[in-house]
């Protein structure tokens, strides 16, 4: 079962690097995103595109009124920003990360928010979904486990556990392999922050170790 897991990742993975050549790219520049909604209910209201670091103020924040179920932004700088309407009317829509790199992509917003059309964010949407039937995964998991353990059957519940972890290794390592793949660009230090392989801790006596993330062993002192 982990043989197989794992070999899910990779080749989602595969899918996620083949797929980044075949996306549409329009001249060198700006950055043009075309957005829908599902129903009218939503004309009239605004939308935002946030940057996910740093300020949040209305310089650096984008906001546009929603026409025909539809919506515009142009961006001229690279980064990664999110999508999300104006909170009043948040309820029922998912925010959405994109990344303003060069060339059009087109987003829709609903219960389940997608984007696609540049090579950067082909790349985030793969992760999105993957990461999202990930979470699903492993909400049933724990259901399961939940249940063998109010059975009183440990050892299933322990069986259950064992097939949960190796799902999450698989999550684990093709985020890696994404990110090893997109090192030097915007998504590729995103993702690499998700399951970085070290981490710095700092002991009672104020001196700080390096701890490998996985085994929880110190690596370095």
């Amino acid at each position: 079962m982990k043989r197989m897991t794992k070999c899910l990742a990779v080749c989602a993975l595969a899918t996620v690097l083949f797929g980044c050549h075949h996306s549409n790219q329009t001249a060198a520049g700006s950055c043009h995103i075309e957005g829908t909604l599902p129903t009218d209910e939503y004309n009239g209201k605004r939308i935002f595109l946030v940057p996910l670091y740093g300020p949040k103020t209305a310089e650096y924040v984008d906001s546009i009124e929603i026409k025909d179920r539809k919506f515009h932004f142009d961006k001229d700088t690279v980064g990664i920003y999110k999508i999300l309407m104006d909170y009043h009317y948040r309820f029922g829509t998912q925010e959405l990360l994109v990344i303003t790199e060069p060339g059009q992509l087109d987003v829709h917003i609903d219960s389940i928010s997608s984007g696609r059309g540049t090579p950067q964010n082909d790349s985030l949407q793969a992760w999105k979904s993957y990461t999202e039937q990930y979470g699903r995964r492993i909400v049933t998991i724990r259901q399961m486990m939940e249940a063998a353990q109010q059975q009183g059957n440990e050892a299933l519940a322990t069986q259950i556990k064992a097939h949960g972890d190796s799902i999450h290794q698989a999550y684990k390592l093709y985020t890696r392999q994404l990110a090893a793949a997109l090192k030097g660009s915007l998504l590729g230090d995103f993702l690499a922050q998700r399951f970085p392989k070290t981490y710095r801790k700092q002991l009672p006596d104020g001196t700080y170790v390096t701890i490998n993330a996985d085994t929880n062993e110190v690596i370095e002192q």
